[in-house]
């Protein structure tokens, strides 16, 4: 029996399953496809395999972290459960009519997402409270009463309730929880008051229909992976990834799955996060791209950039406004549907376009051979060279490139009179171009240069596309970690336990109120502790404090951060100070002669993070040792070239790769593009730098002359 913690981290994605064991100091990895019908199938394949590398039993782990697109993928297509909304009178369309902004304002046929619910399936009681918390109108539960046996009869299974102005005062959700539960025991109920408890009611009942609708789904997921884990052995703790970057318990995910819509990608953000903080670095973009999406994220300080809305199921790629919201507090970043197995085809423009459909792992790309007939992402990467078709997925899936050239040639070649090579390279050039066009978008609307940024890359798929990503947007230098290709569920292992409580109550600088602040924070810290307090009964908990504040009149906030002894001695020339701070940050200057409000309070609740050690980086330098020869099409070169490829796992720290190479491990291939030198660090990260970089001394460019 191993007498150290053995903790396993899963991420469930659309197309791999990804699972890391760390054990002894030492970690085990793999990849295995995604098993729709029953995901904890994949994750059981995948831990059995990760055990006997460490040759340990499935008994002996001892903590289980968990993240997962299932959430995600049940809202995009539309496969919850049955389920209702009771909402007050009056407000029963809210959901539909959105904020009636066009986020596409010329478009004479603008496509607007439907509602999660059908009008028939929205029900309404009397009641009513004011924009102060105030019950303007008394309910009864002989109104709900009425209204809760429709629901009854209609054989609905989860109910969303969403009463107006309830995050002040919750009485009267409460009251209708009451009802559902006497008339209705086996129902799920979810109230927006503890989902949501913020203002703008379209965001809070599309996030609370959200909960209800994917709640069902998930609890008995989670109920069933419990069981298969107990089966294998394994009784230990098991926790879910959160959208904001912490770790909650497997109770609190079956009560608020919404939460978890994000915590795949807030995994990765969370592992990127980790290696900026070893190297020291303030400014960095988060690379993720994985089989079915990629994730961009800036992170900061160490610390990835938090929101407190976010959309899913955009109609419109890019468009912020064509999805539904949901609000709850999550690491903000841009997610495109650019992945691995993101599906290519030629518009009626005659151009290409990539994605956002996805082949995932069923049937996948056409050169897994499991009669997927139109080329992926991944094809292309294949038929340029970039992959090794004999050892994909550390040889668990044969790659069959003249399946890859079938398909670029039907779907992209035939049509616009090229051959299958140069069909790849559109395909290539295509998904790069959006991840860069992404990212600068996301940038720009964040005030941000990604000249003065360094890039991390993980996850199967980014460190192919990440040299030339970085060549797009003009980023000098690009981290490969170790175990990039299973980053996010490395990330898993290195959150922190955390949860943030929100709540909206308004508050005019001029009407500041010392006592009424301090004990609403108060109140939020122990909600946050509490939660915290279900996953870690012993740990330090640290309070983070947060205000959205704006001048009177705008409409929408900003965060401001507040350290804990201005949020637990509040003044209002602090306050205004450090608005006035961080609004001339965003914006260039403040503005003179306005009042400045408070519309939402937060406090987030986390255990101390991980103790990271600040890498030494390498300062004596040896030419790698080349494992064989190959050829890639470089873009950035507009060419094929002849190179040399090399083992990760045979490279020492200090060695350096010249200009233009492929570097294979088990679970990626990392490539290094003509213009980029790459070296081999004390921790193991590949560092790739432009070659002209004064930081790498000549070496003796060895690759001209290779044999393709």
């Amino acid at each position: 029996m191993t007498q150290q913690p053995a903790r396993l981290g899963v991420d469930i994605g659309g197309t791999f399953t990804d699972v890391v064991l760390e054990v002894g100091g030492n970690s085990f990895s793999t990849k295995v496809l995604t098993t729709y019908i029953a995901p904890e199938n994949a994750i059981i394949d995948g831990l059995q395999q990760v055990c006997g590398k460490a040759g340990i039993a499935s008994s002996e782990i001892t903590q289980i972290i968990h993240g997962t697109t299932l959430a995600t993928n049940a809202l995009i297509e539309r496969r919850g459960a049955k389920t209702a909304l009771i909402t007050t009178e009056g407000f029963r369309d809210v959901i539909e009519m959105r904020t009636e902004s066009r986020f596409e304002q010329y478009d004479l046929n603008l496509n607007l997402p439907e509602p999660l619910l059908a009008r028939h399936m929205r029900f309404t009681v009397p009641g009513r409270m004011d924009a102060s918390g105030h019950e303007l109108k008394t309910l009864t539960r002989a109104d709900i009463e009425p209204v809760v046996e429709q629901i009854k009869a209609a054989g609905y299974e989860s109910v969303a309730v969403g009463l107006i102005h309830s995050y002040l005062d919750d009485s009267h959700e409460q009251l209708v929880r009451e009802v559902l539960l006497d008339l209705m025991p086996d129902a799920m109920v979810s109230l927006s008051c503890e989902v949501s408890p913020q203002m703008r009611e379209y965001e809070r009942f599309n996030t609370v229909v959200a909960n209800a609708y994917i709640k069902p789904l998930m609890k008995s997921y989670l109920g069933r992976l419990e069981g298969r884990l107990r089966e294998e052995g394994v009784d230990c703790n098991i926790f879910l990834m959160h959208s904001g970057g912490g770790i909650i318990s497997i109770e609190s995910a079956a009560d608020f799955p919404v939460r978890l819509v994000e915590s795949g990608p807030a995994g990765g953000a969370v592992f990127a996060a980790n290696i900026a903080a070893r190297y020291g670095l303030d400014k960095v973009l988060s690379f993720d791209m994985g089989g079915t999406t990629a994730k961009i994220c800036l992170i900061k300080d160490q610390t990835p950039k938090t929101s407190r809305v976010f959309e899913v199921a955009r109609t419109y790629r890019f468009k912020k406004g064509s999805g539904m919201p949901i609000s709850i507090p999550v690491i903000d970043m841009v997610e495109i549907g650019a992945g691995g197995g993101s599906l290519a085809h030629v518009d009626a423009m005659r151009q290409i376009r990539v994605g956002p459909e996805s082949a995932g792992s069923e049937p996948g790309p056409a050169c897994y051979g499991r009669g997927g007939a139109r080329p992926a992402v991944t094809d292309a990467d294949l038929v340029l060279g970039k992959l090794d078709g004999d050892n994909f997925a550390g040889g668990t899936i044969q790659l069959h490139e003249d399946a890859s050239k079938t398909a670029l040639s039907a779907q992209i070649g035939d049509t616009l009179d090229m051959d299958a090579r140069e069909a790849a390279y559109g395909v290539a050039e295509v998904v790069d171009e959006n991840m860069a066009n992404a990212a600068r978008v996301h940038a720009v609307e964040n005030g941000e240069d990604l000249s003065e940024y360094t890039m991390i890359a993980f996850g199967g798929a980014a460190p192919l596309h990440a040299g030339r990503l970085c060549e797009k947007l003009g980023i000098d230098r690009c981290l490969v970690p170790p175990g990039a290709g299973v980053g996010s569920a490395i990330g898993f292992l290195r959150a922190p336990f955390s949860f943030e409580a929100n709540r909206s109550v308004y508050l005019r600088l001029s009407d500041f109120d010392p006592d009424m602040i301090r004990e609403l924070l108060s109140e939020l810290q122990n909600e946050a502790t509490g939660f915290v307090r279900t996953c870690d009964a012993t740990s330090e908990i640290l309070p983070e404090f947060k205000v959205y504040m704006r001048y009177s009149g705008q409409g929408w906030e900003i965060p401001i951060t507040l350290t804990k002894e201005q949020a637990m001695n509040p003044d209002a020339t602090t306050f205004e100070a450090r608005f006035i701070e961080d609004y001339t940050k965003l914006f260039g200057r403040p503005v003179e002669g306005m009042d400045i409000e408070i519309t939402v309070w937060s406090v987030n609740a986390t255990t101390p993070p991980q103790p990271v050690a600040r890498v030494t980086e390498v300062t004596e330098l040896k030419k790698a040792t080349m494992n064989g020869k190959c050829t890639f099409f470089d873009p950035g070169a507009g060419q094929r070239i002849n190179t040399y490829k090399y083992d990760r796992t045979k490279m020492e720290a200090g060695r350096v790769i010249n200009r233009g190479a492929l570097i294979f491990e088990r679970e990626t291939t990392i490539v290094v593009p003509s213009s980029r030198h790459a070296v081999v660090q004390a921790d193991g990260c590949i560092d790739m730098v432009i070659a002209s970089d004064a930081t790498i001394p000549p070496v003796k460019d060895y690759s001209k002359g290779a044999a393709s």
